[in-house]
């Protein structure tokens, strides 16, 4: 899960956006990419198949401080085809939060199923649980025409976006950010954190956050 250097005050986050072919993962990263200001990310990594398709994953890294804290925030995405299953495995370990991007096309319902029950036995098989990571669902492609929303698998924070506009992508990583600080914060004891950030609070943290990537005040 998250790692701390207690040193060096240095805390790291791992996020990774899961979910179907083409629903739209990479296109987050790209519109987020944008929104960073360049002294404070990393370069954003990506290599591609045949199509433009992901095939292996995105990343990029945020740096940003709080309360004495330097914070760095790797981002992921993983393919969604169904030969990179190992892939998509291998990049969830250690991760601290998810954001589930489900493709709004009715005709895509079955895929958005099938892809979240996978996560779910992936976390199984790498030793977490969808209770131990933080989870938020996205709604993508709101743009289409009877554009789908079902409950059937989005039981936690859920929020609907157009990445290709950017309509919602900011709020979809503003709001894992928050729940993933949440469920850290609450564990602080345990990770020796307690004399570091016991006076950040969740809003604390995304504002701290927000200044690093939105140059205009967001009311949380």
């Amino acid at each position: 899960m998250a790692l701390l250097d207690t040193e060096e005050k240095q805390l790291t986050f791992k996020f990774v956006y899961c979910g179907p072919p083409l629903a739209g993962k990479s296109s987050n990263l790209r519109r987020l990419q944008e929104l960073v200001d360049d002294k404070n990310r990393g370069r954003l990594v990506t290599l591609n198949g045949s199509g433009d398709r992901t095939l292996f994953f995105d990343l990029l890294p945020l740096f940003f401080r709080v309360s004495g804290l330097s914070v760095r925030i790797k981002v992921y995405t993983v393919p969604g085809q169904p030969a990179h299953r190992m892939t998509r495995r291998a990049v969830l370990r250690g991760v601290d939060g998810i954001v589930f991007v489900a493709d709004s096309d009715p005709a895509h319902h079955a895929d958005n199923t099938q892809s979240f029950d996978e996560l779910r036995d992936n976390l199984k098989i790498v030793g977490s649980s969808l209770q131990e990571v933080a989870l938020v669902t996205q709604f993508n492609k709101r743009d289409l025409p009877g554009a789908l929303r079902s409950r059937a698998f989005a039981k936690e924070a859920v929020k609907l976006a157009c990445a290709e506009t950017g309509k919602g992508v900011l709020d979809t990583f503003l709001e894992l950010a928050g729940a993933v600080w949440s469920k850290f914060h609450q564990s602080r004891d345990a990770n020796g954190l307690d004399t570091l950030s016991e006076d950040v609070s969740r809003e604390d943290f995304v504002r701290a956050l927000c200044v690093h990537i939105h140059p205009q005040p967001i009311d949380l």
